[in-house]
């Protein structure tokens, strides 16, 4: 089972450049650890760091259960790790400092380079979460199939997705994700979401968090795949075990924006055609 997923870097501007250009991941295992760093002569790392700011052997991850450590090689430079879904959280790793614990599930690790900084991506979905009653901990611990960070950004998105389901039939068509955007669009963390953000968080819940098929590096696409119809399927099956295992539940409707009625229509004398259906949730 996946534990680390890391989302390498562009190695050329021009491949910076290609609009569409799907992601390169690597997945990571218990256990397993990966080099970064420009690399030596025969000795290419894992993930490579091309500005020639960064050390040759400038780091490595490690993935550990539900979270990934950070060992900063470098003699003189500091590291940062960011959280890229809190509000500007993030972790220092000094030079020299070996196994730092990181416990974000979406970060950035930034390397300062010449050409300003060197960064890659690293998720770690499975992180566990306590469940209601948990006991004391007996033997091996018990991992919930289902991480879900209720907090989270991605969260949202499946509330959004889930939304016309919980307010209305099982038939109810599921939104786009431009109609999500807009639904997210008031809440303050969402104010830069995009179309290709919400595909984004769409694979992942698909891939990473809920496994509802093999991960493949398609799947974290951040521009979204281009079929229509297999979008639709995904979203489909995605909504369907969220709302069959209550993991998402009417009381998640209270984390999106509150919708406001339109309103009533004018009374029959008052107008010569017919009255305009009001639009929005009461």
């Amino acid at each position: 089972m996946d534990t680390v997923i890391v989302q390498l870097p562009d190695e050329t501007p021009a491949r910076r450049g290609r609009m569409g250009q799907k992601p390169r991941l690597l997945h990571m295992g218990p256990g397993e650890t990966k080099d970064f760093g420009r690399g030596v002569p025969g000795d290419v790392p894992a993930i490579v760091l091309t500005d020639p700011g960064v050390s040759r052997t400038a780091g490595r991850i490690e993935a550990a259960g539900d979270f990934w450590r950070l060992s900063n090689f470098s003699a003189t430079s500091t590291y940062v790790v960011e959280n890229l879904e809190g509000a500007g959280e993030y972790v220092k790793v000094a030079p020299g400092r070996l196994g730092a614990p990181v416990p974000f599930e979406f970060s950035r690790v930034v390397l300062p380079a010449l050409d300003g900084t060197a960064t890659f991506k690293v998720f770690a979905p499975q992180h566990a979460y306590a469940q209601h009653g948990a006991g004391p901990d007996y033997g091996e611990r018990t991992i919930s199939p289902f991480s879900l960070d209720p907090t989270s950004k991605y969260f949202l998105v499946l509330v959004a997705l889930c939304e016309p389901r919980l307010r209305s039939s099982s038939g109810a068509a599921l939104p786009g994700a431009g109609e999500i955007v807009e639904r997210l669009r008031p809440l303050e963390s969402c104010r830069d979401l995009t179309r290709s953000a919400v595909n984004y968080h769409v694979d992942y819940l698909t891939s990473a968090k809920l496994r509802l098929r093999t991960v493949q590096e398609e799947d974290l696409s951040a521009y979204g795949p281009k079929d229509g119809g297999r979008v639709g399927a995904k979203r489909e099956d995605l909504v369907t075990l969220a709302l069959r295992f209550d993991l998402v539940r009417e009381e998640h409707l209270s984390l999106l924006p509150r919708r406001t009625a339109a309103p009533c229509p004018p009374a029959a004398s008052e107008t010569a055609g017919p009255p305009s259906p009001a639009h929005g949730y009461r």
